[in-house]
């Protein structure tokens, strides 16, 4: 229904045009863009430019109004004073024809949701012919919608013919919805960007696309170079971790290993003990056999002695290996640390020099706005000048001939 308020003529005298608001806006880039960005005029000179304007803050003003005319509605009996009984019993017509609109166009949706539901079960003559009656019906809502759109602008008439009431009314904002106050913010949003536009000349719209199109290329390529530092970091931290990864693997596959080795001595140490024992036993049956038997278990005691001397052996080797493996993992960690500090460094040299090129840049702007001044004054100088001298010599010469003319007469 807003929307529809929009195609209304002019149904006031619209304000002055000297009264608008036409100046500009503060701008929300940020601050090293600002000097690209602001126009460089801050009033509207042009006629043209003021009507548009003025045709635009007409029209936002008249929607804030239509926006509330529910609220308006439903605050009849605490709005009447300050409306009047005309305006309000105007409202009050307008409020039925709005609510029976959305009856008609509730039950429309309802019975078309209960169609949907009943398509897969009903017969497809009785479903078609349904839905054309449904389509049949919503034709008969043109007139109703032409009514309400002669309401509205019955309304806003009234309205506006009692600014004081019409200024009472716009203050109730709270009354409003809030898609209504979204369609009203989304209309300031677009008169503050058409007065932006209509204050920026043609070669500032250049000027501001050029700059913002050199500042774009600028942060692509500093975007490519930091995409490849990254890429390189990560690729850096990724040999790093399958180094790593692989370190710690064969650390595990040692540690394994070393507990296997131990519990296979425990075992052989067991077993051997074991035997040892049915050996004693079986000596001790036999005691003529004693020395023999001695013997061997000294041989077993031999044996587990030099084959404990050479796992023991082993195990010093692994535990010499995994100290060195150690000592090369805390040296990867030191260079991986130097390689950040040294990406920190080049990042923030990077930032300095943007920073530094983008102040050059904006010194020479200021320094060639400067030169074309100064150059505008001395060509304005030059001028005045011959035109000075080409005065100065023209009366000469009206001199001169006054002076010819009164010697010819002396003679005669």
């Amino acid at each position: 229904m807003a929307l529809d308020v929009l195609s209304v003529g002019p149904l006031y005298q619209g304000p002055d045009l000297n009264r608008i608001r036409m100046t500009a806006e503060p701008s929300k880039l940020p601050a090293f863009l600002l000097k690209s960005s602001v126009p460089s005029k801050t009033k509207l000179t042009t006629i043209e430019t003021k009507r548009i304007m003025s045709v635009l803050d007409e029209t936002i003003y008249k929607a804030e109004l239509a926006t509330l005319l529910s609220y308006a509605a439903s605050r009849s009996e605490g709005l009447e004073g300050m409306l009047g009984e005309d305006v309000m019993e105007a409202v009050r017509e307008h409020e039925d024809l709005c609510q029976a609109f959305l009856y008609k166009v509730s039950c429309l949706q309802e019975e078309e949701r209960q169609l949907q539901e009943e398509e897969e079960f009903e017969d497809e003559t009785w479903f078609r012919d349904r839905l054309l009656s449904i389509q049949l019906r919503k034709s008969h809502f043109l007139p109703l919608r032409q009514q309400i759109r002669e309401s509205t602008r019955n309304v806003l008439r009234l309205l506006l013919s009692n600014p004081q009431g019409a200024k009472l009314l716009q203050m109730q904002r709270l009354g409003r919805s809030a898609e209504a106050q979204t369609f009203i913010d989304s209309l300031m949003e677009l008169r503050g960007f058409l007065f932006e536009k209509l204050l920026t000349s043609p070669m500032e719209a250049r000027e501001k696309a050029q700059f913002i199109q050199d500042i774009t290329k600028r942060n692509k390529r500093n975007q490519e170079v930091i995409d490849a530092l990254e890429n390189e970091l990560a690729e850096s931290m990724k040999t790093r971790d399958a180094e790593v990864e692989k370190e710690n693997f064969v650390i595990q596959e040692l540690k394994n290993h070393l507990h296997q080795v131990l519990r296979f001595s425990e075992n052989s140490l067991l077993r051997t003990k074991q035997e040892s024992e049915k050996q004693q036993k079986a000596d001790y049956r036999a005691s003529q056999k004693k020395y023999k038997v001695e013997t061997e278990i000294e041989n077993w005691i031999q044996k587990y002695d030099i084959e404990m001397g050479e796992k023991q052996d082993e195990y010093e080797e692994l535990d010499i290996i995994h100290k060195e493996e150690k000592a090369q993992l805390e040296e990867l960690k030191q260079r991986y640390n130097a390689l950040v500090e040294e990406f920190a460094q080049i990042r923030e040299e990077r930032e300095i020099i943007s920073k530094k090129k983008m102040e050059a840049e904006q010194e020479l702007t200021r320094m060639m706005r400067a030169a074309t001044l100064i150059q505008a004054v001395w060509k304005g100088y030059l001028v005045r000048s011959m035109l000075k001298s080409r005065r100065k010599r023209g009366k000469g010469k009206g001199k001169d001939k006054e002076k010819g003319k009164g010697k010819g007469k002396g003679k005669k």
